[in-house]
């Protein structure tokens, strides 16, 4: 990554290393069927975050009521052109009359316009309630983006990027999806037991009870079929997310797993998860798929019953023969709405669960961003003094002890040592990654707890090892270092760091594209760029992180000049393994266990004949023996 001012650009990438996490470490959104920690908390917490939207949700309780009402009504009232049929034809035999089609045209025109409205209700209802829910997840999205760029370094240094990621894809999608079906559907199916209850009652009571002793085995089946199939369902999302992981992770570093031949061992691995996420979802599947016939089979014990006691009472003359028509309807559609709460309730699981995480990422403890009565990070110098400072990332482990330097402005101060020394550590505390234990760090005599921490940065420029570019063209990467740069400017910053030539030679010039992971760039030439970024940022303090470790001879020594060129004038701080790169360095601190050895110039270490010569000479012996 290489980035002048460390801000975050919105829709970069975020990838960890080809083969550094094994495929446990990637993060998945919440499951249909997980279930959160504190349900009726999230879901309490939800709703507070729907208040803002009350009056479209009433609206939409108030149009999913009407539509299910309307559509409710329509089976009693055809049973009344049923039974106007019946009775013609009665007459007609009897010779007493014949079908009255006036009466029966009046009661289809009425059900078809019934069943419009009904339509046109379910229609803006379901218009107002997806705006909702995309409403929500688009503000909640905006809302992890903004809480991303004020958590603090630690929490990602804890996290996967899979993770972070999950909550801004699969959690809130979940969330949004869920929301739009759960919350209407669970309108309509009350309504619509409800309604159909009453409708039943008005029609016959006696068949009512007789219907609705098909009520407990339908709960008894959806019961046992959700219970066994709801272990499945969470095992197969979380192996769909292990083999997702792996196949991202080996996709991402296919050339090293090559290199080293461990196509088998990664096919291997794959298979396996492969197979259990086969088994999980092949059961959760057939479980789930049993529920259809098994509520249609008790649905039809139902319907004879319903027939059977219909044709009895019809004989009797306690009810129309229309009235079985329109029961049997009924009774058809009573066991659907028992159907759709208890995936309601499973949608609602998911939601939960999938509203969980993120308003716990959005709980996290934030960066303090503000302090009052700031110093003035505009007319910082970079004369920096690190007075006695201690740290740890863990409070029980310090790794930085008694750390103490001044550095003037304009110097050239280079930290070298063995990995793990701290080096690094002495970077993030300098840029306000992490705060000091005890001790404290002053720029121009000013405590830096005393500046605002997104101006404390702007002050900085970092060009690290890791090259950071994003799809986009040349001239965009460069002008990521400052927005409203002008093209004359990015030209000057590009020869500055001697970029300049090589990106005249390309066929689209400034204007190239570089891809995803910019492989269509060397990796010097993407190292040079950085450095282009950094020169147009003009930041008072600069930072260079192994920024020629990985390049060879000839174009380090292209770098090498553009970093002089970079460096010039400016407070900079050097991390470097290639001790032949900072002979130049106005100091050298030499650090091991987090402490300072040695320090003094290039000549004068050497001279001391100490850890540092050790450093330089056994660096020059395996020059010497390459």
């Amino acid at each position: 990554m290489s980035n002048s001012d460390m801000k975050r650009m919105p829709g970069g990438p975020m990838k960890g290393g080809p083969m550094g996490r094994g495929p446990m470490g990637h993060g998945h959104g919440a499951a249909m069927g997980e279930k959160a920690n504190d349900f009726s908390g999230t879901m309490k917490q939800l709703m507070k975050y729907m208040s803002k939207y009350k009056i479209a949700i009433i609206a939409v309780l108030l149009f999913a009521i009407g539509s299910t009402v309307f559509s409710i009504v329509g089976p009693k009232i055809l049973g009344k052109a049923t039974t106007k049929i019946f009775e013609g034809l009665m007459a007609k035999v009897s010779g007493t009359g014949g079908i009255d089609f006036g009466a029966i045209e009046k009661i289809l025109l009425i059900l078809v316009c019934l069943y419009l409205v009904s339509a046109l209700f379910s229609f803006i209802q379901g218009y107002i309630m997806s705006g909702i829910s995309q409403k929500i997840s688009y503000e909640m999205r905006n809302q992890i983006l903004e809480k991303i760029n004020r958590m603090p370094m630690k929490y990602f240094d804890t996290k996967t990027h899979g993770e972070i990621l999950s909550r801004i894809t699969n959690d809130i999608d979940t969330l949004g999806m869920s929301l739009n079906q759960s919350l209407t559907q669970l309108i309509t199916s009350v309504t619509t037991m409800v309604g159909i209850l009453i409708m039943m009652l008005s029609i016959s009571w006696i068949m009512t009870l007789a219907a609705l002793v098909i009520i407990p085995l339908s709960m008894f089946a959806v019961r046992k079929v959700v219970g066994r199939s709801q272990k499945y369902f969470k095992k197969q999302q979380r192996f769909l997310g292990h083999v997702n992981g792996l196949v991202e992770e080996n996709y991402g570093g296919h050339q090293i797993v090559r290199v080293f031949n461990k196509e088998e061992e990664v096919t291997e691995e794959f298979n396996k998860l492969n197979d259990e996420l086969y088994d999980s979802a092949w059961r959760s599947q057939f479980l789930s798929g049993m529920m259809q016939p098994l509520m249609a089979f008790i649905g039809n014990l139902g319907y004879v019953m319903v027939s059977i006691l219909g044709g009895w009472l019809a004989i009797r003359k306690t009810i129309e023969v229309g009235d079985i028509q329109s029961f049997i309807q009924y009774v058809r559609n009573f066991t659907q709405p028992i159907n759709q709460l208890a995936q309601v309730a499973n949608q609602l699981q998911s939601t939960a669960a999938a509203a969980e995480r993120v308003f716990e990422f959005l709980d996290e403890e934030e960066e303090d961003q503000t302090v009052i009565n700031p110093a003035d990070a505009n007319d910082i110098k970079g004369n920096i003094e690190f007075e006695h400072v201690n740290f740890g990332y863990k409070e029980n482990k310090t790794i930085i002890h008694d750390f103490s330097v001044n550095v003037k402005k304009g110097q050239k101060i280079a930290i070298v040592g063995p990995t793990g020394a701290g080096k690094t550590t002495i970077v993030k505390l300098l840029m306000r990654f992490y705060d000091v234990n005890s001790g404290s760090i002053k720029i121009d005599g000013h405590d830096i707890r005393n500046f605002n921490r997104s101006e404390l940065r702007e002050a900085f420029g970092m060009v690290l090892q890791d090259t950071w570019l994003f799809n986009g063209t040349i001239k965009e990467n460069i002008r990521y270092g400052k927005l409203d740069a002008t093209d004359e400017e990015v030209v000057e910053a590009a020869k500055s760091a001697n970029v300049h030539h090589f990106i005249k030679t390309l066929n689209d010039g400034y204007d190239m594209v570089l891809d995803e992971e910019a492989s269509n760039v060397s990796q010097g030439q993407k190292q040079l760029l950085t450095i282009a970024r950094a020169i147009l940022a003009d930041p008072k303090i600069l930072i260079l992180d192994e920024a020629t470790s990985s390049v060879d001879t000839r174009t380090e020594l292209l770098i090498q000049k553009a970093m002089d060129n970079l460096m010039e004038g400016r407070t900079s701080f050097i991390i470097a393994h290639r001790l032949s790169t900072i002979k130049d360095a106005d100091m050298i601190l030499v650090m091991n266990e987090g402490d300072i050895v040695e320090q003094g110039s290039h000549e004068e270490l050497l001279a001391k004949d100490g850890f540092y010569a050790k450093l330089y000479n056994s660096q020059f012996e395996d020059d010497e023996a390459m």
